[in-house]
């Protein structure tokens, strides 16, 4: 006797016509691939960067930003993503957490093209798969986004400011550039071209981490001066689940598992490769030596810069932007940086800036330039875009990539200061000079090695050893 088939697996509402389960399988995929470049790959990459008495604070920053962006997403954010229009640059706040609304069928209502006489040049995106997994999707790049951020900050920000600083930045900042550019809003009804987050994402978070370090402070002077990676193997590690990850990152933004998908995951390793090895070129001819760290920061910036044209542009363009992403943010951050007396006041702790925020508007411009046409038709919702080396009006696309990004800069510029100076009328930005001497001790009770060595006994980071009596503060006990 045939047993009973689970009501899951039946052609009935629960499996409804819309649905494409091999779409649907991808889209979750992708997007726990982006979710494990956050966690664990940035929670690993920034403990480890950073000078030893900072890996747990640097790696808690990033773990409480994941939990943090999560549930403000579900409960207002990724409506004022990708829900109804409210303003032209948001969208209205409502809940994504009932089950009417989960399982049906993913809809970005605002975003229909439509001609200057009000008839429909495009439908509004519908992917062939339930809201639960857009939300889910997009909620990985919120996440992503405030971490990168947070490379800025690390080793002098106040733990208490950062956990306000989160919900605000997500609310005030990031919906607005993602409604712009990806939900329906002006700049996306204009034709600006963002295939994955170049300029949501990366140019949002270089800009904002820039701009809050401005008002954080800097860290420590002896920081300042020698602040050396506690663990290169595990950058490394983190660097390779950023990597890989990256897969997700721009092949699930077509939001199906499709050709123009395919496209995007070869241009992205193809564009990271070529511009890591153009940044140790770059370290070994000018310094003799190549770097590790280095090597990072180059496949970082090509990572970045491939991600708003990464399903657009051909694969001889993305070694073009490969080249430029390894040599373009190489300058500005190991030479432009130390001449230019006022990026030298803002102490960036990663240097954001230049691998995500450069590397983000670069990767812009040249999308701008280099979009092939047939490949902007299989994603775009504005036909016949194309970048100006295809002629036509490419060069008015060119035109558009450069003003969304002065409006991304601009917005992130202007609420990010005004965050920080809200935040700061009630929890003082950067921790004390105590624990700024101390470390993660100081600011957790607790210490990311339980071995130390005998000469650290004597440093100065060691404070009041007596209270000690030969047992760390916190879980970790010394050996």
């Amino acid at each position: 006797m045939a047993g009973v088939i689970p009501i899951a697996y039946r052609n009935s509402s629960t499996s409804p016509d819309w649905l494409n389960k091999g779409d649907n399988a991808w889209q979750m995929t992708s997007a726990t691939l982006v979710g494990l470049q956050s966690m664990p790959g940035l929670v690993i990459l920034y403990g480890s960067i950073v000078k030893k008495k900072w890996a747990i604070n640097s790696a808690f920053m990033a773990l409480y930003a994941f939990a943090a962006v999560w549930i403000c997403w579900v409960i207002w954010a990724y409506n004022m993503s990708f829900g109804d229009r409210l303003l032209p640059f948001w969208g209205k706040a409502r809940p994504a957490l009932g089950q009417s609304f989960l399982v049906a069928q993913s809809e970005l209502t605002a975003t229909a093209v439509w001609y200057n006489n009000s008839s429909l040049e495009a439908e509004m995106l519908h992917p062939f798969y339930p809201a639960a997994t857009m939300v889910y999707f997009q909620c990985m790049f919120a996440t992503i986004t405030v971490i990168i951020l947070a490379g800025s900050l690390l080793g002098r920000m106040n733990i208490k400011a950062w956990m306000a600083f989160v919900p605000l930045w997500i609310t005030f900042s990031y919906t607005i550039c993602a409604f712009s550019l990806w939900g329906g809003g002006f700049l996306f009804q204009w034709g600006v071209i963002d295939y994955s987050g170049g300029y949501v994402i990366h140019l949002s978070s270089g800009i904002a981490g820039l701009t809050a370090a401005y008002w954080v402070g800097p860290r420590s002077a002896s920081d300042r001066e020698r602040f050396p990676p506690n663990n290169i193997l595990l950058v490394l590690a983190g660097a390779g689940l950023l990597w890989l990850g990256w897969t997700g990152f721009n092949g699930g933004d077509p939001y199906s598992a499709n050709i123009d998908s395919s496209m995007a995951v070869l241009n992205t390793h193809i564009c990271a490769s070529t511009s890591l090895l153009m940044w140790t070129l770059l370290d070994v001819f000018f310094f003799g030596k190549p770097s590790v760290i280095g090597a990072v920061q180059g496949m970082i910036t090509g990572l970045v810069c491939i991600t708003p044209g990464a399903g657009l542009v051909q694969g001889w363009a993305a070694i073009v932007m490969g080249i430029l992403s390894g040599s373009i943010p190489w300058y500005t951050m190991m030479v432009l940086h130390k001449k230019w007396s006022f990026m030298q006041r803002i102490d960036d702790t990663l240097g954001v800036f230049h691998t995500h925020a450069v590397a983000g508007f670069l990767g812009g411009a040249t999308t701008g330039l280099f979009a092939e046409p047939v490949l902007c038709n299989l994603f775009l919702s504005i036909p016949d875009s194309r970048g100006a080396f295809y002629g036509g009006d490419g060069a008015s696309q060119f035109g558009k990539q450069i003003a969304g990004a002065l409006f991304v800069i601009a917005w992130n510029i202007v609420i990010t200061s005004i965050i920080c100076v809200l935040v700061s009328l009630v929890l003082p930005l950067r921790i004390s000079d105590e624990q700024l001497l101390i470390g993660d001790d100081a600011v957790h009770g607790e210490e990311a090695y339980a071995i130390w060595a005998e000469i650290e006994l004597n440093d100065i980071t060691h404070h009041d050893e007596s209270r000690h009596s030969g047992i760390a503060v916190g879980v970790t006990q010394n050996v």
